[in-house]
């Protein structure tokens, strides 16, 4: 064992983080929260990891449970993609390994939402097995401690790093060395700022002897980042609103919106054509209700909502009537969520 990973493991022992998930009997709990923490904080999934083990304590709850269930208990931890492929993979579990997680790293990357880095670290930490894991924390740890130049995301700096986690992996203890390195990546070894002091192989790193630790990793040049303008119509009839359901695939798949879309230049003027044209709904563009802004990954979004009275409706299976009560029982986005809110405070305060 080197005197990386014995330090580590040492201070591991004394410092890691009390996780709902850590020492959890049940595999299970693992594999969610590691797809939770896809893209995730650890102190944002802790709530919505507890409701899920309560409302899905095992695999076969998970495959048993409808779609628009599962979505809506995730709704607010964005990348939706991520419980729709729970949910497909307990599926799976259930029809073909016996509800049963699998756990080698080459069966567990079969499943639909597991990579190289969620199949290495369930198989390490559920199971004991010796697998490498590289995820943020991590890759932003080696790239400091060993002084990696390339800069992260390129394919040289992936095969660098993989093959670094794979080299110093100690063998029987990759479960706790993987979740020592991520515990150091959040606590310490931080993104901006770095507490190098209080790192246990500041001696080790290559980055704090050259004091370029906060040089590293070397990121790549970000392109600007797109702002669309959209317009959304609350359309009411007889004390209901209407909503439309996502295809499927794609962002937000599944999840349920007000009718809207993006618009060249004006708002007010393009709204009813662009309903027409996405949902054959032909409306009457009223006052408007106000402006919501939210950031995707890619791109970010400012939507200018109105008030909308029904003309003509199509009967598409995709659209449905719903009661201001009833809007949280529909698994939504965060913006048409916000529209929500809105209108059920308005309805609420007269």
């Amino acid at each position: 064992m080197s005197k990386i990973t014995s330090r580590l493991l040492n201070w591991y022992q004394e410092n890691k983080r009390t996780l709902p998930w850590r020492d959890h009997p049940d595999p299970y709990a693992v594999w969610v929260s590691e797809i939770m923490l896809q893209q995730t904080r650890v102190d944002t999934i802790i709530g919505y990891f507890q409701r899920w083990m309560e409302k899905f304590p095992s695999i076969e709850d998970l495959a048993a449970a409808d779609e628009q269930d599962v979505l809506n208990l995730w709704e607010g931890l964005g990348y939706y993609s991520r419980a729709r492929n729970l949910h497909k993979a307990a599926k799976l579990l259930l029809a073909e390994y016996g509800a049963q997680l699998p756990e080698d790293t080459k069966t567990l990357m079969k499943l639909p939402g597991i990579g190289r880095y969620t199949a290495a670290a369930v198989s390490s930490m559920a199971f004991g097995h010796d697998a490498a894991a590289l995820d943020g924390n991590i890759r932003r740890v080696y790239a400091r401690v060993f002084n990696v130049e390339e800069p992260l995301g390129t394919k040289d700096a992936e095969n660098i790093l993989w093959a670094l986690a794979e080299d110093i992996l100690p063998k029987g203890e990759a479960g706790d060395y993987n979740q020592a390195l991520m515990d150091l990546g959040s606590a310490i070894c931080t993104p901006r700022s770095p507490s190098c002091e209080k790192c246990p192989i500041k001696q080790d790193c290559e980055a704090y002897q050259l004091d370029i630790q906060e040089m590293r990793p070397v990121r790549k040049t970000k392109k600007a980042v797109p702002h669309h303008i959209h317009a959304g119509a609350v359309i009411v009839d007889e004390g209901k609103v209407l909503l439309a359901q996502r295809p499927q695939k794609g962002l937000l798949g599944g999840m349920w919106e007000f009718p809207n879309g993006r618009v060249e230049e004006n708002p007010v003027k393009e709204l009813a054509s662009l309903i027409w044209e996405g949902y054959q709904v032909k409306i009457k563009v009223g006052n408007p209700i106000g402006e919501i802004d939210h950031a995707y990954t890619h791109f970010k979004v400012t939507e200018h909502v109105f008030l909308c009275e029904l003309i003509q409706l199509s009967q598409k299976e995709n659209l449905r009537w719903a009661n201001l009560k009833e809007l949280d029982d529909y698994p939504m986005g965060k913006i048409d969520r916000e529209i929500a809110k809105r209108l059920q405070t308005s309805a609420l305060s007269n």
